[in-house]
């Protein structure tokens, strides 16, 4: 998942940068309105974390203006402006939380993912997948009630795969879900990362495995569907055989 972290004091953004990261999340820093206004141009994002007091101007004029404009990333405020009046200003703003300074770095995240499993983004708490069940406040995998060892950014892999769990996404779609603008991506992650979650999958034994969709992206999908449509596949090509062959018996 993928976060916009609005925050001019450098020191303050640094810390909340490596602690959304150490729990899993991609995140960009933007010091400024100006910034923020680029980067939301050029990403997609699950959720924006969002100073008030900013260099070039109120972050909360700025989100009101965002969502005039069609803007309906979650947002979350943070800033040390938290009377009622400016709490209430800010949700009527827009903003789907208001965190006053200071505050714990872990209700913050809890915070962060108590909105992402909001309707009508679907995002539950545990995600589920054939055999797997996939616990995203813990970060743990767990197949068929074993829990799997699965690093941390294969595991972001697996969560982007497992929300859109049957359908195909897109090559673009992961990297700008795995990675933030200052992320040295190879020409291959993907294609490494999507191997090695391959690999743990195997060796967990799931029941159902990552399809590469040529050309395009790729796809979690189910095994024992793919078994059955083959066996069935097979029945209809037997039959379809004997029918012929009982036309030749037939014709002779």
């Amino acid at each position: 998942m993928r976060i916009l972290l609005i925050e001019d004091m450098k020191v303050l953004a640094s810390m909340m940068e490596e602690a959304l990261i150490s729990d899993g999340f991609v995140v960009d820093v933007a010091g400024s309105l100006e910034e923020a206004t680029a980067a939301t141009g050029c990403a997609p994002y699950d959720i924006v974390l969002l100073d008030r007091k900013l260099p070039d101007g109120d972050g909360l004029s700025w989100l009101r203006a965002r969502r005039r404009s069609g803007f309906s990333c979650p947002a979350i405020i943070m800033t040390a402006v938290a009377g009622v009046n400016d709490r209430i200003e800010g949700l009527n703003a827009g903003a789907d939380d208001y965190v006053a300074k200071p505050f714990s770095v872990e209700e913050l995240i809890a915070r962060i993912r108590a909105i992402l499993r909001r309707p009508p983004s679907i995002q539950d708490a545990s995600l589920r997948a054939g055999n797997i069940e996939f616990d995203t406040v813990s970060r743990q995998v767990w197949v068929d009630g074993c829990e799997v060892r699965i690093p941390r950014r294969d595991l972001c892999l697996l969560e982007v795969l497992i929300r859109r769990f049957e359908r195909v996404v897109t090559r673009g779609a992961l990297e700008e879900s795995l990675y933030s603008f200052n992320d040295e991506v190879s020409s291959n992650a993907i294609e490494v990362g999507v191997y090695r979650l391959r690999a743990h999958l195997s060796e967990a034994g799931a029941n159902v495995r990552v399809r590469t969709v040529r050309g395009v992206g790729y796809l979690l999908e189910s095994v024992v569907r793919e078994a059955s449509e083959n066996a069935a596949s097979g029945g209809l090509v037997a039959r379809r055989e004997t029918s012929r062959g009982l036309l030749d018996t037939g014709a002779g």
